[in-house]
C-alpha cells in the first residue's frame, strides 16, 4: 500500500532523441549522454537505481542488481518545454501546440501592453538566449527604463528588467497584464516569464530567482485536480506552482535553485503531511542547459546524486519516490533550446520491487496514471504500471 507519492522533476534531464525528434530539429540531442561523454560525470546513485540500464542508454556502466525500477517515457503532447512537460506528467495531454514567435511579437501586442502598463516600451523583440540577450540589451535597458522582451523555440514571451530600474513586483504585474491581455485577444502563447536581473554592465548581469512564470490557464484536469476532489493535499516545492497556475495545489514553496530546493524536499519528505510533494529542480535547465554549461550540468547532477541517499533515507514505509524530467535540453549541442528527447523514470520505495525494467513508456502521463492507481483514484490520460512494481 502506497500513502504518499513524491515527484521530483530534474529539469531539462533528456536521455536521448524522441522517435519524432526530427519535427523538432533535435536530431542526436541526448542531454545525458551528451554530459557524460564530455565530463567526468559521477551518479553512483542514480546509476545504482538503474539509471544506465535504460533501454537505449549507450552508456556501458550498467547495474548488475539495480535496487530501483527504472524505464523511459516519450512526449506526447505536442512541444517541449516545461509547462506541457509537467501537464503530462500530472495526466493532460494537449492535442495542439502553442504558438510561437520566431520573428517577434506583433507590433499592436506590445503597443497593448505598453499602454495599460504605462511604461514607455520595450527594446530587442528578438529570438534567442536570454543571457545573450542582457549582455546586448542590459545596458540600453537601464538608460532606457525599457524592458527587454524576447522569445526562445518554445511559446514563451520573456521580459526582463533590472531590478533597481523596476522593483519585482512591478515586473510581475507588468507580466500579468502582458497574460491576461494575450489571452484575452487569443494570442495564444503558453507561458509569460518574468526575468528579473542585476548588475551593472554588460558583461556582470545576472538573472536572479525572482522569476515567475505566468502560465495559459486552460489546461484540463489533472492529477492535482483529481486529489483535490478525493481531499488529498498537494506540497508544491520550486515553480510547480507557476507552471499549474496554483490549481489542485495546498501549499507551495519557492525555492533559490537546486541547493536550496534540495533541501526543502528532504525536510519535507520528513516532516510534511502533504499525500503528494511534486518538486522541480530548475537549475539544469536555466544555468546549464540553456547556456550550454556542460561542466556546471555535470556538477548539479553530482550534486543531486550525493543528496539521493538523504533523500531515500527520508522516505516512510509506504512512500513511492519518482524522478523524472519534463524535456530535454543538451548543453553538449550547439542549440540552447530546449530538445525532444525521452524522460527518465527512476522509482524507489521500500515496499515497492527492485530491478523492474518498465521499459519505453508512450507517454509521461504514464506517472499519473500509476500515481492515482495507487491511490485507487481514478485515472486520466495513460497507462498505470502500478502491477510491475507492487
Amino acid at each position: 500500500m502506497i500513502n504518499r507519492a513524491i515527484i521530483i522533476v530534474l529539469d531539462s534531464f533528456g536521455i536521448g532523441a524522441a522517435p519524432d525528434a526530427d519535427e523538432y530539429g533535435d536530431v542526436g540531442s541526448n542531454t545525458l549522454e551528451g554530459i557524460y561523454n564530455n565530463s567526468n560525470l559521477n551518479i553512483p546513485n542514480m546509476k545504482k537505481l538503474g539509471l544506465y540500464n535504460i533501454q537505449g542508454v549507450k552508456i556501458k556502466e550498467k547495474e548488475e542488481n539495480p535496487n530501483g525500477i527504472f524505464g523511459k517515457a516519450a512526449e506526447k503532447t505536442k512541444g517541449k518545454n516545461s509547462p506541457v512537460g509537467h501537464w503530462e506528467i500530472a495526466g493532460f495531454i494537449k492535442d495542439l501546440p502553442f504558438k510561437t514567435y520566431y520573428d517577434g511579437f506583433p507590433k499592436e501586442l506590445l503597443d497593448e501592453i505598453s499602454e495599460k502598463a504605462e511604461i514607455a516600451g520595450f527594446i530587442c523583440n528578438k529570438k534567442g538566449s536570454g543571457t545573450d540577450f542582457l549582455r546586448q540589451y542590459g545596458e540600453e535597458s537601464i538608460k532606457s527604463k525599457k524592458p527587454i522582451i524576447y522569445t526562445s523555440a518554445d511559446s514563451v514571451l520573456q521580459i526582463a528588467a533590472h531590478e533597481e530600474i523596476m522593483p519585482v513586483e512591478e515586473l510581475y504585474k507588468l507580466c500579468k497584464i502582458a497574460r491576461d491581455i494575450i489571452d484575452e485577444k487569443g494570442y495564444d502563447i503558453g507561458t509569460v516569464i518574468a526575468r528579473p536581473f542585476i548588475g551593472t554592465q554588460n558583461d556582470n548581469f545576472i538573472r536572479t530567482y525572482n522569476r515567475k512564470d505566468f502560465e495559459a490557464e486552460d489546461f484540463g484536469k489533472t492529477m492535482l485536480d483529481v486529489f483535490q476532489e478525493n481531499n488529498k493535499k498537494v506540497l508544491a516545492i520550486g515553480k510547480i506552482q507557476d507552471l499549474f497556475s496554483g490549481r489542485g495545489i495546498n501549499r507551495a514553496l519557492h525555492t533559490n535553485g537546486n541547493t536550496d530546493g534540495i533541501e526543502k524536499t528532504i525536510y519535507e519528505i520528513k516532516n510534511s503531511n502533504e499525500d503528494l510533494i511534486f518538486v522541480n529542480l530548475v537549475d539544469f535547465d536555466m544555468l546549464y542547459g540553456h547556456r550550454n554549461n556542460i561542466e556546471g550540468y555535470a556538477r548539479a547532477l553530482e550534486e543531486f546524486d550525493n543528496k539521493l541517499p538523504q533523500i531515500m533515507k527520508a522516505l516512510r514505509e509506504n512512500d513511492i519516490l519518482i524522478i523524472t524530467a519534463d524535456h530535454g535540453n543538451d548543453p553538449s549541442t550547439p542549440s540552447t533550446d530546449h530538445d525532444r528527447e525521452y524522460v527518465p523514470i527512476l522509482i524507489y520505495g521500500k515496499t515497492l520491487k527492485r530491478n523492474v525494467d518498465l521499459g519505453i513508456r508512450e507517454t509521461f502521463a504514464d506517472i499519473s496514471a500509476t500515481i492515482l492507481d495507487l491511490f485507487n483514484m481514478r485515472k486520466l490520460e495513460g497507462t498505470s504500471f502500478k502491477n510491475d512494481i507492487m
